[in-house]
């Protein structure tokens, strides 16, 4: 008995721990997740007098390394947030502070994010891709193409029907906008693009080889913290062995994908996703097999007839230059008989 009174101690000692937002019309439910370095806490909340619930993001600069760094983030995803308008975005609904600590109200999407799923089949992996391609494409046909910067496992929620959300627009930026040196190397490391890491402008490139890298992880089953076991010392990834069963079509784009040379990436996101849709992801089916199965069951038969006759031929021409005078005529005549009745109707 002490000891559920202990537990029941503890439980409302955490709950008193979070911030009180009652006067502004929310109640904090629990905790989703903390960044420490970047003094970032996001928190699951009732919207009071209703049903709805939200999430909350707190940007604690007291904790922060960089205020004035920070400030400037949360004011940026603020706008980017405001002027998007996609079912798999999270809204923006509400923003508010109190003295050292900045707050913005999303759109709550109920779906485990897929740094918490460990396993998918490719066949699902594309349909993921297919997804998470359709928001980027939303993105980079603003008027001011909008880059996301930061996308890895843990930013992309997927439901039961396998629809992808993209989440935390914390690094976003407009794609010809200037950005401050400090920000150069923002990203997670494994996931960032090259030109990221060395301070080069970015384009409608950079997002696909985060995307990439994200979905090379889903299909070996690694985890992102450690991304760096799939990459060799030429800083390419080389995965192809651990996933066999993947068609050859599937792992060439996911190379082009994730490619250290932007330019030899796919363009941007149409690009990619049009190039994805035929490809078969798993086994290696030649285009002869592919051509058997479109076969119509008629034309198949008039094949196989076809097959028949040459074979007995060949059994004929066989046999004329080993058997008598006797057998070759036998032979001949069987041919003459039997080859156009394969081809009658019945």
């Amino acid at each position: 008995m002490e000891l559920d009174v202990h537990n029941a101690n503890k439980s409302l000692i955490l709950l008193n721990h979070h911030p009180k937002f009652s006067k502004l019309g929310y109640q904090v439910i629990k905790e989703l997740g903390r960044n420490r370095e970047g003094g970032r806490i996001t928190y699951l909340a009732n919207v009071l007098n209703s049903k709805q619930q939200v999430v909350i993001k707190e940007f604690c600069f007291a904790h922060a390394d960089a205020d004035l760094s920070g400030v400037k983030a949360y004011e940026r995803e603020i706008i980017i947030l405001q002027q998007l308008n996609h079912s798999r975005i999270p809204r923006y609904l509400d923003s508010f502070e109190i003295p050292g600590a900045f707050y913005l109200v999303q759109e709550y999407i109920n779906a485990p994010s897929l740094g918490l799923i460990s396993s998918f089949h490719p066949e699902e992996i594309k349909q993921i891709a297919l997804s998470l391609l359709e928001i980027l494409i939303y993105l980079q046909k603003q008027i001011s193409p909008i880059i996301h910067r930061d996308i890895k496992p843990e930013n992309i929620l997927v439901d039961e029907q396998l629809n992808a959300y993209l989440v935390d627009f914390g690094l976003a930026r407009i794609q010809d906008a200037k950005i401050a040196l400090s920000s150069f190397v923002a990203g997670t490391p494994g996931f960032m693009s090259p030109e990221e890491q060395f301070g080069h402008s970015l384009t409608e490139a950079s997002d696909l080889y985060s995307l990439g890298a994200t979905l090379i992880c889903l299909l070996t089953n690694t985890r992102s913290v450690e991304i760096g076991k799939l990459i060799d010392d030429n800083y390419r990834f080389n995965f192809q062995q651990l996933v066999p069963q993947v068609s050859p079509h599937f792992r060439s784009w996911l190379m082009k994908m994730v490619e250290p040379n932007r330019k030899r990436r796919y363009a941007n996101a149409a690009v990619a996703l049009k190039a994805l849709k035929p490809i078969e992801v798993v086994g290696s089916a030649t285009g002869i097999h592919n051509l058997i199965r479109k076969i119509k069951p008629i034309k198949q038969t008039a094949v196989l007839g076809l097959v028949a006759v040459i074979s007995i031929a060949v059994i004929g021409v066989t046999l004329i230059s080993c058997q008598p005078d006797v057998a070759i005529n036998k032979i001949s005549t069987t041919v003459r008989i039997r080859s156009p009745r394969l081809w009658q109707q019945p």
